[in-house]
């Protein structure tokens, strides 16, 4: 019988937001992966755990799975953390999972801390749809696509940032998305120090370049403005409908669509061609 893969959420600061069963699975397990064993060593002493630990980072995740992969096989039930919050969120491990889940094993997930989720409700922006974007890309072609790419992003957006690219990353969001696009940088969440600071990207972009910023960052961006809607003349609505007509749809159904697509009303619609005689 195959073991199981348990991917376990740790703390992002604060020792207290490690669930009961986040410990229970630390001390019970076969084996602990960990992104930094001298990290997880610590959080191990503070539950009690003796479980033996693997480093698994970035680095050496690719020439680790094969062994994973088998020893799971063989039946071990082994952890997935990370240096904090939830594994494989900008963090190692994706790799792993695609690799269990194509082998067909168990995967069970712990729940628990998201620096991501953490900041998106501290920020106070809208969160009924979002848009994790991990960390930008450092420079050239790829960083100016994805700028690009996030300056229509509709979604609230939720990124990572490097307290030592802070200035940076906030000055090219400022740049693309618009100085008053309405942003919240979270630092340090759940810490001593916990800073939620809400303003316009450039009013934040000023305060970084200015004073600089210590501790785990992420930064949360208001997504872009619905565009204005776009007058349409009742000259062109009834041109709409004769086209349609021409090609052999329904007047009544006509009327409907060219509504629709004009995002007005049908009776307006209605009206325009009424009044045009047609």
């Amino acid at each position: 019988m195959s073991g199981t893969l348990v991917v376990v959420a740790t703390p992002i600061g604060n020792l207290g937001d490690l669930s009961p069963r986040a410990a229970e699975a630390l001390s019970t397990v076969d084996l602990v992966l960990a992104e930094d064993t001298r990290r997880t060593g610590r959080l191990l002493q503070h539950v009690g755990s003796q479980v033996p630990q693997r480093s698994l980072h970035e680095h050496n995740e690719r020439e680790r799975i094969g062994e994973v992969v088998q020893r799971l096989q063989a039946g071990e039930r082994i952890a997935l953390v990370s240096d904090a919050g939830t594994p494989a969120v900008s963090d190692p491990g994706y790799r792993l999972l695609a690799a269990c889940a194509e082998a067909g094993l168990t995967i069970e997930v712990v729940p628990g801390p998201s620096a991501a989720l953490a900041a998106l409700v501290a920020s106070a922006l809208p969160t009924d749809r979002v848009a994790f974007e991990g960390f930008l890309p450092r420079k050239g072609a790829a960083r100016r696509e994805r700028l690009d790419e996030l300056r229509t992003e509709r979604r609230t957006m939720v990124l990572f940032v490097s307290p030592h690219r802070a200035d940076a990353d906030l000055a090219d969001l400022a740049d693309a998305l618009g100085a008053d696009r309405p942003a919240a940088l979270t630092r340090e969440l759940t810490k001593m120090h916990e800073e939620v600071l809400r303003a316009p990207l450039g009013d934040l972009a000023e305060r970084i370049a200015r004073d600089g910023v210590r501790g785990e960052v992420t930064v949360v961006v208001g997504g872009a403005p619905a565009a204005a809607p776009v007058e349409v003349g009742e000259e062109d609505l009834v041109a709409r409908v004769r086209g349609l007509v021409a090609t052999g749809m329904d007047k009544k159904a006509a009327i409907a669509e060219v509504a629709a697509t004009a995002a007005v009303p049908k009776k307006v619609v209605y009206q325009a061609v009424v009044d045009a005689g047609s």
